[in-house]
């Protein structure tokens, strides 16, 4: 019988304008987001390989172990998504490189070594709420998507109740779980074919390009967010039975649904991210300089005063520099990581507050699986911070197997002369962990499935209430 009145529903909506315009309208932003990320994806991979090579070259020009140490790889630069067209996630808010550079010291023709310094990005609202210029899968997904859900299931009880047609259903001995679950399935279909051919339609125009690359752990990703997509769909469908079964009129049920669609899914989640991005002050950029020139000023008086006895013993004044040469760096980078920190707990708190809206949780839960957004953002700064620790300890590595080395990192008298291959030196890569992304997702992914079966109990308990 479920099946039955599933198919009946199913039947209803195939002969329907709203299912006709639906399906244009799918296919119409797909075929878009397409045509659009096959422009755009060529230039950001152009923009990343010209500078990869420019850091690749600069790495193979140093052989001397301290130029190595000194001038490292330089800057570290983040791949870009192929799924990119999938989730925005806001990146042009966030850094797509980590500077990495020296700087002359101190006295002595001392010199800084290679270090990570963090970009301080545009942390704000954009950097939490959803995007709603973009039109990649998350405005396609999250806005539309649940726009026609709504307009699929306002009339689904209160249309039958106005033409007298769940009378009769009901005077069959139907049970009304048996109703309720068949206009859900009919409804699902409905909307989840023309959205299924859609996505494909979607996928086979991107994946002829010979531009775009989709390897087998990018489909996993997308078979992820298709599941996402379809989970995100049914609540809003629950939500369209609840009202449609607690108001008797179908254009009452309307108003209500439009309503609680623009306060949940337009309003809410922009106006909790401005709220929220008040509620953190984080460390400004000023005041970052400004303790940076404080702790400068502070190891170079440290370092003068030591000097002073050092200067007519050359190896202690060599061990000296190494000493505050790697003190320094150690100073700076943890200064640097306080304010990295700092900005990120900001956009923690705002995105945790704007959870309320599962149109934000959708969100998130793309730019994870699409590997752009504010998790890709830090898993990049891991990954940096990671290479950070191996490249310096193949440096302290490489001069220790020098015998003839005073193993004295830090300067260059002190250091190894031999010369070191190019191809020896770490390489940089920047790579994207599914186990860790899903790690990350687990609790938005309750979350959703926590707003449906609240969603749909509700729409049960109201049905069962109906009086025919």
């Amino acid at each position: 019988m479920i099946w039955h009145i599933a198919k009946r529903e199913l039947y209803d909506n195939l002969n329907s304008l709203r299912f006709a315009l639906a399906t244009v309208l799918l296919f119409g932003l797909m075929l878009t987001n397409a045509v659009v990320h096959l422009r755009e994806h060529p230039m950001r991979m152009q923009k990343y390989h010209d500078a990869f090579t420019e850091s690749q070259n600069g790495l193979k020009s140093r052989t001397n172990l301290y130029d190595i140490a000194q001038r490292g790889p330089g800057s570290l630069y983040k791949k870009p998504s192929p799924l990119h067209f999938c989730a925005d996630g806001g990146d042009p808010f966030l850094s797509d490189y980590i500077n990495g550079g020296f700087y002359a010291w101190a006295t002595d023709d001392l010199r800084g070594f290679w270090q990570l310094y963090y970009r301080p990005a545009t942390h704000n609202s954009r950097n939490i709420r959803p995007d709603t210029i973009k039109v990649d899968w998350g405005f396609v997904i999250g806005y539309v998507l649940s726009l026609i859900a709504i307009l699929f299931t306002f009339d689904s009880i209160s249309g039958e109740r106005e033409h007298g047609t769940l009378r009769l259903m009901l005077a069959n001995s139907i049970p009304r779980h048996t109703v309720l679950i068949g206009k859900f399935l009919g409804a699902l279909v409905s909307i989840s074919v023309p959205f299924m051919l859609a996505v494909l339609m979607n996928l086979l125009v991107i994946s002829t390009s010979s531009d775009v690359q989709l390897d087998s752990d990018a489909w996993n990703r997308l078979g992820i967010i298709f599941l996402i997509a379809i989970l995100y769909l049914c609540l809003f469908l629950a939500l369209g039975l609840l009202v449609s079964s607690r108001v008797q009129r179908s254009a009452a049920s309307l108003v209500i649904l439009l309503l609680t669609w623009v306060t949940f899914v337009v309003f809410m989640p922009s106006t909790l991210a401005s709220i929220a991005s008040g509620f953190s002050t984080p460390m400004t950029y000023d005041e970052f300089q400004e303790r940076r020139q404080q702790l400068k000023i502070e190891l170079r008086d440290e370092y003068d005063k030591r000097l002073q006895d050092a200067r007519e013993q050359p190896a202690k004044r060599i061990a000296l520099g190494g000493e505050y040469v790697l003190k320094d760096a150690a100073a700076r980078e943890r200064l640097s990581q306080e304010f990295l920190d700092q900005q990120h707990a900001q956009i923690q708190l705002g995105r945790s507050v704007t959870r309320i809206s599962p149109v934000a949780i959708v969100q998130y839960l793309l730019e994870v699986f699409a590997g752009t957004g504010f998790e890709r953002h830090q898993q990049f700064v891991e990954n940096a911070q990671r290479y950070a620790r191996e490249y310096r300890e193949f440096v302290t590595d490489m001069d220790r197997t020098d015998p003839d080395s005073l193993h004295i990192i830090g300067v260059r008298e002190g250091m190894s002369e031999k010369p070191v291959s190019s191809e020896a030196i770490p390489k940089f890569e920047d790579t994207l962990n599914l186990s860790r992304d899903f790690n990350a997702a687990v609790i938005d992914l309750l979350l959703l499935v926590l707003f449906f079966v609240v969603l749909f109990s509700g729409a049960y308990m109201a049905f069962v209430r109906v009086e025919v």
